[in-house]
C-alpha cells in the first residue's frame, strides 16, 4: 500500500498560519495575544472531536469482544494492552471531557481491560476468535494455506469480525444457559437443605417440649396411682364378712 509521505500540518500549525496570513493582509489588526487565543481555541475544539470520536467508537464496539473495544488485534502482549488502555482512558476520562456518554465508555474501557488481563477470560476470547476464522474458511471452502486465508484483504477481515460476532454471541448464549441451569440446581439443594434444617429444628423443638412437660407427666401419673390406690380401699372397706 502506497503511503504519503507528505506530513500532514497539525492543529498548532494551521493555527499559526492562520495567524501569519490574518497578521499579513491587515497589519495591526491581530497581536500575538489574539493569535495565541485562537490557536487554544481550535486545539481545544479539535481534542474535543478527538474524544468524542473515540468515545463513539468504543460504544459501537462489540462488548463481547475486548479487542475490538481497546482498538487491538488478538495475540497482541500484555504490555500493549496496558499501554493502549492508558492511553484510552486518559483521553476519554470522564473528568476531561463534558461527554455525558464518557463515563459509559470508561467503564466499558476498564471491562475490556480486566478481561484481556483475566488468563482465562482471553483464552476463551482468542478461542472464539480461532473458531470463527475456521468456521468461515470452512464455508468458503478454503484452507488455511489459500491465499485469501494467509493474506487476507479488507472483505475476509469484515467476514471474519461478522463470524467472531456469531461465535461469542453463541458461546454467550451456552453460558448463560449453563448458569441458569446451575442456579435452578443450586436453588432445589437449597430447598432440600432448608428443609433438612426445618426439620432437625422442628425435632430440636419436640424434644424440648417434651423434656419441659416431663414433670406434668410424671405428676400426672402419680395423681392416678393416688386415686387409684384410694378407690381399692374404699372397695375393701365395704365389702361384707361372710358367717
Amino acid at each position: 500500500m502506497e503511503q504519503d509521505f507528505c506530513p500532514r500540518p497539525s492543529v498548532r500549525d494551521c493555527g499559526r498560519l492562520v495567524v501569519r496570513m490574518t497578521a499579513s493582509e491587515k497589519p495591526g489588526q491581530v497581536d500575538d495575544k489574539d493569535g495565541l487565543a485562537a490557536l487554544d481555541a481550535l486545539e481545544r475544539e479539535a481534542s474535543e472531536f478527538h474524544k468524542d470520536a473515540e468515545i463513539d467508537r468504543i460504544l459501537k464496539a462489540f462488548r463481547l469482544d475486548a479487542y475490538a473495544v481497546l482498538d487491538l488485534q488478538p495475540g497482541v502482549p500484555d504490555s500493549q494492552i496496558k499501554i493502549q488502555y492508558r492511553k484510552l482512558s486518559l483521553l476519554i476520562h470522564p473528568d476531561k471531557t463534558s461527554n455525558a456518554s464518557a463515563p459509559t465508555a470508561f467503564d466499558r474501557l476498564k471491562k475490556a481491560q480486566t478481561e484481556l488481563m483475566d488468563p482465562r477470560h482471553r483464552t476463551h476470547l482468542d478461542e472464539c476468535i480461532s473458531d470463527a476464522r475456521m468456521l468461515l474458511i470452512r464455508e468458503r471452502k478454503l484452507t488455511v494455506d489459500s491465499p485469501e486465508v494467509k493474506q487476507p484483504d479488507k472483505e475476509f477481515i469484515e467476514a471474519w469480525r461478522r463470524k467472531t460476532v456469531e461465535v461469542l454471541v453463541d458461546a454467550e448464549h451456552r453460558r448463560r444457559k449453563q448458569l441458569k441451569a446451575q442456579l435452578q440446581e443450586e436453588g432445589r439443594e437449597q430447598r432440600k437443605q432448608d428443609e433438612e434444617v426445618a426439620e432437625r429444628k422442628r425435632r430440636r423443638e419436640h424434644e424440648v417440649k417434651w423434656e419441659e412437660s416431663r414433670e406434668d407427666r410424671i405428676g400426672s401419673w402419680r395423681d392416678f396411682k393416688k386415686g387409684e390406690g384410694e378407690g381399692k380401699q374404699k372397695k375393701k372397706k365395704k365389702m361384707k364378712v361372710l358367717g
